[in-house]
């Protein structure tokens, strides 16, 4: 079994590529522990520092203050041939996967063992692809098994975004970082990919911190989850501890995010997922 990799936030500060010069950091002052191995859910209104967050955990963001541990050590005072192969042990995927609209699909998932592949290697599967029964079981675990041989540019969204977490199943890494992998999703398709990923990663040990905008799939799937609100934890609590009222409060100017924009009453899409009220107030 892999061994997943731990992540300290000491007082860590991150600011968007894209910010404009003296703009407020997007990550404020945010202390947090992940250990080996954990699954962590992180929720949040649009604009809360979610996917800074995960740019920063993934060490493609360097700090503007504080300072990231990852097993122990701080990725930015490692020499920069460290830090490649630091990142070669994690797995970031974007929300919109960057697969090249000309590649067959079967490419594009094997692509998730790159990091693992010399210089070689890695150009002859290109055109070669080395492990097609693997790329095809990693498929087949998102329903996608029928695409193999297909175009990238001929996949639907939401078909492309299961790509892209098919890469992962591949993945050499030890920490799995997922940005809003559900939003091209209906929700048959989005449950069947969320306990794809959280049970490979709890089978493999593998560190998974994914964002989500779907409360109930958080709640239903995720033992921990971390809530952030401009920039700053809201809290970090046992799925089970999660309240109404909590959620109300984080997403009080952003209601129609608490079902992920899916236009239906946000108390009604809890229900199923939510601890009756006796069972909240026991575990307050």
């Amino acid at each position: 079994m892999t061994t997943g990799l731990a992540l300290d936030l000491q007082a860590l500060s991150a600011r968007h590529p894209a910010a404009r010069s003296g703009a407020a950091p997007a990550l404020k002052a945010t202390t947090l522990h992940i250990g080996a191995g954990e699954v962590l859910a992180v929720i949040g209104p649009s604009g809360a520092g979610k996917t800074t967050l995960l740019q920063a955990l993934a060490c493609a963001l360097p700090p503007s203050a504080g300072q990231l541990l990852v097993d122990g050590r701080n990725p930015w005072a490692l020499p920069r041939r460290e830090l490649q192969a630091l990142r070669g042990r994690l797995f970031l995927a974007p929300q919109v996967p960057p697969l090249p609209p000309r590649q067959r699909v079967v490419t594009s998932v094997l692509a998730g063992r790159l990091p693992a592949m010399g210089l070689l290697a890695s150009v002859r599967s290109l055109f070669y692809p080395a492990d097609i029964p693997a790329a095809h079981a990693a498929l087949a675990r998102f329903d996608l098994a029928d695409k193999l041989f297909e175009r990238v540019d001929r996949l639907s969204g939401g078909e492309r975004q299961r790509v892209g977490l098919a890469r992962a199943l591949l993945s050499p890494a030890r920490l799995w970082l997922v940005d809003e992998p559900l939003s091209a999703l209906d929700p048959a398709r989005a449950r069947q990919a969320i306990e794809t990923l959280v049970n490979e990663a709890r089978a493999r040990g593998v560190t998974l911190v994914a964002t989500l905008h779907q409360v109930d799939m958080a709640l239903a799937h995720f033992p921990r989850i971390l809530a952030l609100h401009e920039g700053t934890v809201a809290f970090d609590l046992p799925a089970a501890a999660v309240s109404r009222e909590r959620l109300q409060a984080l997403y009080a100017k952003h209601e129609h995010e608490l079902r992920g924009e899916v236009p239906a009453s946000a108390a009604a899409a809890l229900d199923a997922t939510l601890p009756a009220p006796a069972v909240v107030a026991h575990c307050r």
